[in-house]
This record gives structure tokens, sequence and C-alpha cells, in this order.
């Protein structure tokens, strides 16, 4: 011990650690520091996705969660403002921290406009790399996701007592609604369409319209629906079931977001169970179909360690088909808690949980997966054709 240390025995210095995950248990992990100074709180969890680290980042629905990436070269082409998802840059809160294993090299990829770092420092977020991820992984998938610190500090100095306190004190996800931190202030129309070699395109009047509840939605949700045919309009979470029937939709979408989907329930169940009474048509993802789920007298569960990455097989009982598809949620719906009504409708090969249901007495049906995200790349982008279809449908009854 030297002498500094002994003048001040609660602190931790290392000749080269600049950043530190201290998880609640107690256990320290020492790395680099990299990304923004300072330190964050939030659930630990992996994610097993090659590419994409940018879209994950600024995903809403990873909002108070400590992204550990399995792949080791993260950063490595860079960013740019075109692969960023939040469509609301002033949610106050989103993913806590990030985790990689190699250090970040210079950005190599023809749409590269920031290095990562620059990217990481500009946007808040702590990271950390060095970590030997793998046994970080191994650690979660025995354990399940720890609440945890993630510092960063430039000269090596940590009160290791107080961030161990701050980890044990945090709450944790059960119990937390965090959609207010990411959902739009305001309602508005989306009109960006699907990429195209000269970029993302206007979509234009499309013949359906749809309001899209924003607990947290992502970018290229929004576009998929516009490219399949919709006229969105992005509404706040807690808008009410008057004030979206105001707005005469053809079908209404259900967003992915984060935290705990019972929490979130409180105010958006009724909505939803009002919108359901008059049959008009629903399509959730995510948070979404948890969301419907719920309505519908069904229950969520905290997983263990969660479905985060894009490499997850999934059985579509509609199809017969087996799609691989992106998954981002800690929490999932209960199939032996859903009513007669509901028909299980896609499930996960990992594990075999709920992946997917639709109603058999109303137009609604939702998926825990992204279609949009494309890991398949296209497999899932069926699922906006599907809602579009039963749109087409109810007007045709209606007429």
């Amino acid at each position: 011990m030297t002498k500094d240390q002994d003048k001040a025995p609660n602190f931790w210095r290392a000749p080269r650690a600049t950043a530190l995950l201290v998880l609640a248990n107690g256990v320290v992990l020492e790395g680099a520091g990299l990304g923004a100074v300072g330190e964050a709180v939030g659930e630990v969890c992996f994610n097993t996705a090659m590419t994409g680290y940018q879209e994950i980042l600024t995903d809403p629905s990873y909002a108070g969660q400590i992204v550990t990436f399995t792949f080791p070269h993260i950063g490595n082409v860079g960013t740019n403002d075109d692969d960023v998802e939040t469509s609301n840059p002033a949610a106050s809160a989103g993913v806590r921290g990030v985790i990689v294993h190699a250090p970040i090299t210079a950005p190599s990829n023809h749409r590269a406009a920031r290095h990562f770092d620059i990217w990481l420092k500009s946007r808040g977020i702590v990271g950390l790399c060095g970590l030997d991820t793998r046994a970080l992984t191994t650690l979660i998938r025995e354990n399940g996701m720890p609440n945890a610190v993630i510092a960063h500090s430039p000269d090596g100095v940590f009160d290791v007592e107080a961030l161990r306190a701050k980890a044990r004190a945090w709450p944790g996800l059960e119990g937390m609604d965090l959609v207010p931190s990411v959902t739009a202030a305001h309602g508005y129309d989306w009109t960006q369409s699907a990429w195209s070699p000269e970029g993302y395109r206007d979509g234009g009047a499309g013949k359906f319209r749809v309001v899209a509840i924003d607990y947290g939605v992502k970018r290229n949700i929004l576009r998929l629906l516009t490219e399949a045919g919709c006229s969105v309009t992005v509404a706040p979470a807690t808008t009410s079931a008057e004030a979206i029937l105001a707005l005469h939709p053809d079908g209404v979408f259900l967003s992915n977001g984060p935290g705990d989907p019972a929490e979130t329930g409180k105010y958006a169940v009724p909505v939803i169970s009002d919108l359901l009474k008059r049959k008009i048509p629903i399509f959730g993802i995510c948070l979404g179909h948890q969301m419907l789920a719920l309505a519908i007298g069904g229950k969520t569960e905290k997983m263990r360690q969660g479905h985060h990455g894009a490499n997850h097989p999934v059985m579509d009982f509609v199809t017969g088909k087996v799609e691989i598809v992106s998954m981002n949620h800690g929490f999932a719906v209960d199939p032996a808690s859903l009513p007669s009504n509901a028909r299980e409708t896609h499930k996960s090969l990992f594990d075999g949980s709920n992946c997917g249901l639709e109603l058999t007495d109303r137009p609604a049906f939702s998926v825990q997966h992204h279609p949009e995200a494309s890991p398949g790349p296209r497999d899932s982008h069926y699922l906006f054709t599907r809602f579009v279809e039963m749109m087409e449908r109810e007007r045709a009854l209606a007429s």
C-alpha cells in the first residue's frame, strides 16, 4: 500500500485502470475508461449482436441499462447521424453505460462521421473497455442481470465503498416506469420512409392513418410503417383514448419502450382496453406486445437474463417458418396467463418464451421481437404488411 492509499483507505487506485464496474454484490471489475467521465447506475445486460451498436445504444428500450457487448470489436466503423434510433432527441434518459472488450480503433467506414469515443462523450454515455466480457456474460447467464455502477475517472481515483452503496441502493427495473423519460412531449407527424441508395425518402401521404403510441418508439419502426403505406402520427404515451380517436385512425400502433410493463400498464392499459372495445386494428412491438397482453388480462414476468441480440430464432406458428430476429427485452409475457380469446403466434426457440399473440375476436396482434431491426434481414417485415391488410379488411367491413 502506498503512502497516499494509507491516508485514504476508502479509495481505490491502480496504475492502469481508469474505469470500474461495481456490482451490487460488491464485486469490482476493472478496465480502461472511454466515453463520458463520471458514473451511472443501471442493470447490466449483454447483447450478442455483431453489428448495429449505434442503433442499440440509441434504442430507448435500453433506458436504465448498462450494455455489455459480447462481440469484442465495437466502434470500429464509427458513428453517423442516420443510425440513431431514438425519435426523441430531448429524451432525458437512455442507456446508462457501455462495456466493450477491445479498445476502440479509428473508424473505417465510408459512412463514418464521428469517432465512437467522441460520440459517447457527446451523449454523456460512460464506457469501459478491457474487461473480460465473456466472463461477465457468463456471470449474467448464471446469476441474472445485476444492478451495478459504471464509473470512469481519468486519474484512476474511485470511492469504491460509495460506488458499492450506490449500486446496492438502486431499486432495479422491477416496479420502475421509465417511459416518461423517453416518450415524446407532444404529438407529431412522421413522414420519413425506408432507406434507399439515395438515403431516407419522404413517404408522402399514406393510404391508412395510423396513430403510434410512443412508449419509446424507434425511428425505423416509423419508417417501415410509412413504407407500408401508412400516414403516421406519433402520440405521447399518456395520450387518452378520446384524443387518439379524435385523429380518426385506421389503426393504432403500440411501440417498444423501457422499464417494467406492469408499471407502464397502469396508465396505458385503460387506453388500449378502450380501443380494443371499439375494434380498432392494433399492432404492438416489444413493450407494445406486453401492453396488449396486459390489456386483455395477461401477466408479465421478469426474465433471468433477458433477450438482447440479433441472432434469436423465433417460430411463427401462423406461417410455420422460423425467423431470425432482433430482441431487446428483460420482461416477458406469461403465455399461461393469456385468456381464451388470445392465441400464441410466436415462440422463442432458445427458451420457449412467448414472442407473439393475436386475438381471435378483435383485430389485434403483437410480437415481442423487433421486425424493423432487420437481422434476417427481412424475415419479419411481413408483420407491417399484415397490419396494413388488417386495416384494409376492417375498412371494407365498415363500408
